[in-house]
């Protein structure tokens, strides 16, 4: 399983992530001219090398018609606008609603995947200026966030995940900063109100350092994109990139990505259980349809022994981290309990994925499963069911096709 692992200990930039990304490219000066080539209008990118504190890293200064964004009008990251802040940007201004954003990144040469995850980060910067403002979200007008420099920086991060294709990202604490920053509205506190609202169920921090360490635009990537949020699981490390900020601190003013790939098999999960004696069978398994949609790795149902010898049931849901929270809404929304268990548990699991079977019978998906020295495969019900049923045979039967069919093929091929 590859890993993707995200350093925020001092907090998290559009730029900087978009830096330290690149370092984990097989050709970082060929992934800033396809940047270049993807035609957003007026942007260039520049790749350059920093130092901050020995250490050396990449540091992504983009340019909008020759200009860099002035630095006087917001803090080390240079990656935002403040709320209501003019520059000589000023004439990007008609881009700043919703629709003329999703207008510029329809018009990219980018696969649906990237454009799709362009615009769920702003949607998580949309509702945030949303509930901070106190307006629609079709009135938002992007200020801080809807400059081409930031639409540079969203569709790059948004570009490069999709080339690495991790299959976890975890995230570390966030550093948030401390003290107050200056923009058009006046003196706010440290993390801005947009800021703070996007890392609503994040794990953050402040500390001695003064100013504003995470962006409104690197709160939405991270909130977008992270798995879970927690410490560095185990892993073998493959590559590691440092994206550096524009400001001197005590500290290095960088984030480190780390890729590499499980080397321990297991992961983290929770279990959620409740005990039952006042539901019908029909509406326990109604509830275990809406746990499953939820998300839940698992849902079973166990007889057990209650109160005043009445037979009852005991519901079991295993989901991850990251939707504990929905599948206990859940659990509460459509069972009748009125208090749920908590059991932290790791497993032990092999690395799965599909693969699509062209048959004279037709598509068969396949599990293949793998690890600790051993490897197997299973048909996917749905499609041996289908077939069983167009050729009037049991399910073993259709199973012995496909494993027949695939037979021939691998000597064929052979």
């Amino acid at each position: 399983m590859k890993i993707l692992y995200i350093d925020c200990s001092m907090g998290a930039a559009g730029d900087m992530l978009t830096a330290a990304l690149t370092e984990l490219m097989p050709d970082p000066d060929g992934l800033i001219s396809e940047l270049n080539e993807l035609g957003i209008p007026g942007v260039k990118f520049i790749k350059s090398t920093a130092v901050k504190c020995g250490i050396k890293g990449t540091q992504i200064t983009v340019k909008i018609n020759g200009e860099e964004e002035r630095s006087d009008i917001h803090n080390h990251h240079a990656s935002h606008h403040h709320h209501g802040t003019h520059s000589h940007h000023d004439s990007f201004h008609h881009h700043t609603g919703i629709k003329e954003i999703q207008h510029i990144v329809s018009g990219l040469p980018l696969d649906d995947k990237v454009k799709e995850d362009i615009l769920a980060v702003y949607n998580i910067i949309a509702e945030a200026e949303s509930k901070v403002h106190g307006v629609p979200i079709s009135e938002i007008h992007f200020h801080e966030v809807g400059t081409m420099d930031a639409i540079a920086d969203i569709t790059a991060v948004c570009l490069l995940m999709n080339k690495l294709s991790p299959d976890e990202i975890v995230v570390s604490p966030v550093h948030a900063g401390s003290g107050q920053v200056k923009c058009a509205h006046g003196i706010l506190p440290v993390p801005a109100p947009a800021t703070a609202y996007i890392l609503k169920d994040v794990p953050i921090y402040g500390g001695s350092i003064k100013g504003e360490l995470c962006t409104p635009t690197g709160a939405a990537i991270l909130k977008h994109f992270a798995t879970r949020f927690g410490d560095m699981p185990v892993m073998r490390i493959t590559k590691i990139g440092y994206g550096m900020g524009k400001k001197d601190f005590p500290a290095a003013n960088c984030v480190r990505v780390m890729l590499g790939e499980n080397c321990s098999s297991t992961d983290s999960v929770s279990e959620l259980s409740c005990n039952i004696d006042d539901m019908t069978a029909e509406e326990i398994g109604f509830a275990m349809d809406q746990l499953f949609e939820g998300g839940a790795l698992e849902v079973y149902t166990v007889p057990v022994g209650m109160k005043k010898n009445r037979p009852g049931t005991l519901i079991n849901v295993l989901c991850s981290e990251k939707n504990k929270e929905k599948i206990i809404s859940l659990l509460f929304k459509h069972t009748t309990t009125i208090g749920i268990r908590e059991t932290k548990m790791h497993r032990y699991v092999l690395d799965r994925h599909f693969e699509t079977i062209c048959t004279p019978y037709g598509e068969v998906r396949c599990k293949i499963s793998a690890g600790y020295g051993i490897s197997r495969y299973k048909y996917e019900y749905d499609d041996l069911a289908r077939i069983a049923k167009e050729k009037n045979i049991s399910l073993i039967e259709a199973r012995k096709l496909i494993d027949g069919f695939m037979s021939k093929f691998t000597e064929k091929v052979k």
